[in-house]
């Protein structure tokens, strides 16, 4: 409700690996933890900066990016509420190989960096959970490069509404007024006709149905399929 305080702990507690802490390290943890607030467009973390805080988005949708010299961007994942945008270069304790933009009014929570790593320090069981999670994170990236250069456009795009549709109870995507088809082209390695026309092929075939507010999956099965070739 407006006038309300978040309450970091709501968030952070969802972070499987904070859940090792106890009632000493989560007052540690809550001490160092602040809220930040970005406008649509504005840049959150740039490549290279150093990694001060540990971040978890509280509200709103965050992109993370590379870019060419030449300004083309590939977008590496798109993330929402409760997800951390920053873990490896935190705990690497290397600058940041990514740029981070809201797509959206977003608040995130900030942790210092220097407390994260002296609680990690004396709970063993939260480091055995981190290094759990950094590992699912190389396996994700291994099977991102793995579509981009050996699957199609159109196979990236049904596995890209399979992950997305995992989100919802019903079969039904809700567009968001960032979900542009440009930016979709950004995350699938490729330009905005080339979607435009993998998307008229899925719902020539009756896998999905398209509008401007929504995607409808109308043959999950058979999108599964697709997303396999």
């Amino acid at each position: 409700m407006p006038g309300d305080t978040p309450d970091p702990l709501a968030d952070l507690q969802k972070i499987p690996w904070l859940k090792a802490l106890d009632q000493p390290g989560w007052d540690e943890l809550l001490a160092a933890t602040r809220l930040r607030s970005y406008n649509p467009d504005e840049v959150i973390f740039l490549e290279g900066d150093p990694p001060e805080t540990f971040n978890v988005i509280h509200r709103g949708w965050v992109k993370a990016v590379k870019l060419s010299p030449e300004g083309r961007e590939q977008i590496l994942d798109f993330m929402g509420p409760g997800r951390p945008v920053n873990i490896a270069p935190v705990f690497a304790e290397q600058s940041l190989p990514i740029t981070l933009v809201a797509l959206e009014e977003t608040t995130l929570w900030a942790v210092q960096q220097s407390t994260l790593l002296e609680l990690l320090d004396r709970y063993p069981a939260m480091a055995r959970m981190v290094i759990r999670t950094l590992a699912g994170r190389l396996l994700y990236t291994v099977s991102l490069i793995e579509d981009l250069s050996l699957r199609s456009v159109t196979a990236r795009l049904a596995k890209i509404l399979l992950v997305q549709l995992d989100d919802s109870e019903k079969p039904v995507i809700f567009r968001r007024r960032w979900a542009t088809q440009a930016e979709m082209a950004a995350r699938l390695g490729t330009v905005p006709d080339v979607i435009n026309r993998a998307l008229r092929d899925l719902a020539d075939e009756g896998l999905i149905q398209v509008d401007r507010r929504q995607i409808v999956i109308l043959d999950h099965d058979g999108l599964t399929v697709k997303a396999q070739l």
